[in-house]
């Protein structure tokens, strides 16, 4: 990384600081509290053969809601419900864990990182410091806004330790788009690939892209917080041969109903890690079978990887049905 490319990265965070609310009113904010619906507006599937598409109208989107709760240092726990699925989240500040429907209480690879939906436009603070490494790589328009453009690539060490078993992440890449105009984060483009090797198969590759795009920026306390957004995930499969990949793209919108500062009485005990996670090891619980295909797998990389994840259950075999497919993107 150059120094030019340094010193534009640190000029942009600290214009978007500024915007966002600026340094000293941030660092008063010591715990905050978010409220939002989402709704799940489409989902396509294309495999080698065929494309099934399935574009749900308001009648049909599948809705849901979350709770997000974050307090100083690295302390947050989400709930997010959609459809009859929920997801925990959480981060104690020394662990990062998440409970799911398919595969219980399990704790996450690697070192603490911030949850990808505070990324969104909730947590300034958060985004400003995950940057603070990022390089400036350009500009391009967003929406028809001039933006700059900051790259943030996890370190071999961090993928390493973030890898699981089979399940071994190759790249994760993270663009910042922030507008030249308000100096605010307005798209965000989460990307990683991760490798899956079962014994006595071939490899497997996954590759997981995030666009989120970022509206309705409006003060809370003094703070800007984006009030709406839509998040664009594409799952690509691909290995084995070569007419066996898939692409999986659903889109997911949503809107923020309640934002806290401060909030009373939130405390440490607040973000405790479930029980079977403080007094027992769960190596095992992200183990992979063969029999269960796109199930596991997905499963795998998503315990490996980011906050940002997708998880795709109850899949066909032939994958036709693409009412068998409920997929839980954004913590």
């Amino acid at each position: 990384m150059n120094l030019q490319e340094t010193s534009s990265a640190q000029y942009i965070l600290q214009q978007y600081t500024a915007a966002s609310g600026g340094q000293k009113l941030q660092n008063t904010m010591y715990n905050a509290y978010a409220m939002g619906k989402v709704r799940m507006m489409a989902s396509d599937i294309e495999t080698a053969t065929k494309v099934i598409k399935n574009r749900n109208s308001s009648k049909t989107a599948e809705s849901g809601g979350f709770v997000l709760w974050q307090m100083n240092p690295d302390m947050w726990y989400v709930e997010l419900a959609l459809g009859s699925s929920k997801v925990h989240a959480g981060c104690n500040g020394k662990l990062v864990w998440r409970h799911t429907p398919w595969l219980g209480a399990h704790a996450a690879k690697g070192p603490v990182r911030p949850l990808r939906r505070a990324l969104q436009g909730l947590d300034p603070r958060t985004t400003a410091n995950m940057f603070a490494s990022a390089k400036c790589t350009g500009e391009k328009k967003i929406n028809g806004e001039d933006c700059f453009i900051l790259k943030l690539c996890a370190d071999p060490h961090t993928l390493k330790a973030r890898s699981e078993g089979p399940a071994e992440i190759i790249r994760h890449v993270l663009f910042g788009y922030f507008s030249q105009k308000t100096g605010l984060l307005v798209h965000l483009e989460d990307s990683h690939l991760t490798r899956i090797q079962t014994n006595g198969g071939d490899a497997v590759y996954w590759e997981t892209t995030i666009n989120s795009f970022l509206d309705d920026y409006r003060p809370v306390e003094g703070i800007m917080i984006a009030h709406s957004g839509r998040s664009v995930v594409t799952l690509f499969r691909f290995g084995e041969t070569a007419m066996s990949h898939t692409k999986t793209r659903m889109e997911e919108a949503w809107t923020i109903e309640e934002v806290a500062f401060n909030v009373p009485g939130l405390s440490e005990e607040c973000f405790i890690p479930p029980a079977e996670l403080r007094f027992s090891s769960i190596g095992e619980a992200c183990e992979l079978s063969q029999g269960e295909r796109v199930k596991t797998t997905v499963s795998a990389a998503a315990a490996a990887a980011y906050r940002a994840k997708v998880a795709a259950l109850d899949k066909s075999r032939d994958g036709s049905n693409v009412n068998n497919i409920v997929l839980k993107m954004n913590y």
